[in-house]
């Protein structure tokens, strides 16, 4: 993805830092190094926040010693890189994180829920962000006021909701998205660890297989689930078992004798790979990845 500029960005840190760029030598790799430097005084960090490399800019904008007045311009930095990196550094202000996560660039509106300093008015500011993908990040961070969980319990998209199913630890949340309509967030449910055993014996016996299969490859179930669901009639359930690091070892024994050869084979087979061959391991049925890395979205996040 190209960087994004604003406009007369570049020349305005031309414009700014002339002088700087003078006493220093015009070495960009001095000055590099300089930005770099943990004894570099902050007030010449400063004077690099208006450096005319973006490189030099970025190294300032990472660093968490970097002076307030140093990190105040570079959210509004031409250059995409510089304002990510602000974004990700600790010590970049709430009012800074707040102008951010309004950024028009996806990358740097992603950076800001990673940042430690994001605190609940920020929190706030992304479940009310048109972009997707950031109100999904936020679903999945470990902790959320309640009354942020419940928006997003009713958020318009499922990809949302099933990112908040598999990483809420609120149980009335996990609650009212187990009697969600779209398969997928109840998908989310099932590969949730605090559900209990009661929520489990429920998700064991939903109408949908894509929730089953992904029940048995997620969590631990009690023995009469088990059995039930060693029997289900859908082959891909069974199949999930049979690939499941997480099913016990005698259901598995069961599954070497499923009627179906797959099934059956994949269960002998689990864990019988010869030295330097991968074990054998059968699709995963009914099952992708929400996260995806690329250009669309900000590395593996599983939801």
């Amino acid at each position: 993805m190209g960087k994004q500029q604003d406009v007369g960005g570049s020349d305005r840190h031309r414009g700014q830092s002339s002088a700087a760029h003078q006493a220093m030598g015009g070495n960009v790799d001095a000055r590099l190094a300089l930005a770099r430097d943990p004894s570099t005084p902050p007030a010449r960090l400063y004077q690099l926040a208006s450096d005319p490399s973006a490189l030099v800019r970025k190294a300032v904008a990472a660093r968490p010693d970097a002076p307030a007045e140093a990190l105040r311009p570079l959210t509004r930095d031409g250059d995409r890189e510089v304002r990510q990196a602000v974004a990700r550094n600790p010590s970049t202000s709430v009012g800074n994180l707040l102008r951010l996560v309004a950024d028009a660039d996806r990358w740097v509106r992603w950076a800001v829920a990673g940042n430690p300093g994001c605190d609940e008015s920020v929190r706030r500011a992304m479940s009310r962000a048109p972009d997707k993908e950031l109100r999904g990040l936020l679903a999945e961070l470990p902790t959320l006021e309640p009354d942020l969980a419940a928006t997003l319990v009713n958020d318009a998209s499922p990809e949302v909701r099933e990112r908040l199913a598999t990483h809420t630890q609120d149980p009335e949340v996990i609650t009212a998205l187990m009697a969600d309509r779209t398969v997928r967030v109840r998908k989310g449910v099932a590969r949730n660890v605090r559900t209990t055993a009661e929520q489990r014996r429920v998700l064991a016996q939903d109408s949908a297989v894509d929730v089953r299969a992904a029940l048995v490859r997620s969590v631990e179930l009690e023995e009469a689930e088990l059995r039930r669901l060693v029997e289900d009639r859908a082959v891909e359930v069974r199949l999930a078992m049979a690939t499941s690091e997480v099913t016990p070892g005698h259901i598995r024994e069961a599954l070497r004798s499923d009627p179906d050869e797959t099934v059956a084979t994949v269960a002998r087979e689990f864990g019988q790979a010869p030295f330097g061959a991968p074990a054998v391991r059968a699709p995963r049925v009914a099952h992708r990845r929400v996260g995806k890395t690329g250009p669309g979205r900000p590395g593996g996040h599983s939801r």
